[in-house]
């Protein structure tokens, strides 16, 4: 058998430089693709209005004197907020969701109720990390917010 010589040519070069051109550009519109769809959205309309404010909403946040602790299973949410004496506190309003870190298509909003001692409502949840953000209004009005990270494991048989 007689092995023919190949050569590179011009044309050969071409192809190769504008299919590895071709493959950086589809990767990064794909990458802007995913990243464009799964931005959650803004915190705040105005972040400067928002900044300037910070440190008043944050000093009457913090003279609530508040704990607050969430745990979460596949089925069930309980948030406990309780003051600086460790007793539960029961809240003028409460408003939460309960999404992933990463995308708001498993946001949900859950109704919460007092049973006493915390906030219960029931949930389904997949395991993995979630985040739990609440805004909660005391009875003298003021705004109280805040994240959790929760993380759900594998329900056990």
């Amino acid at each position: 058998m007689v092995k023919t010589e190949r050569k590179l040519t011009g044309r050969h070069v071409a192809l190769i430089f504008v299919g590895a051109f071709a493959v950086i550009i589809g990767v990064n519109i794909l990458l802007a693709y995913n990243a464009v769809t799964s931005f959650p959205g803004l915190e705040v309309k105005n972040s400067y209005v928002a900044s300037q404010e910070f440190n008043d909403r944050r000093d009457a946040q913090l003279a609530l004197g508040w704990q607050v602790e969430a745990r979460a299973d596949q089925e069930q949410l309980r948030v406990w907020i309780a003051d600086a004496d460790n007793t539960p506190v029961r809240v003028k309003s409460l408003a939460a969701t309960l999404g992933r870190a990463t995308h708001v298509q498993d946001d949900q909003s859950p109704e919460l109720s007092f049973d006493g001692m915390a906030y219960v409502a029931p949930v389904t949840l997949a395991p993995g990390n979630w985040n739990l953000r609440m805004k909660a209004v005391s009875a003298d009005g003021v705004e109280f917010t805040q994240r959790i990270i929760l993380h759900v494991r594998e329900a056990r048989e």
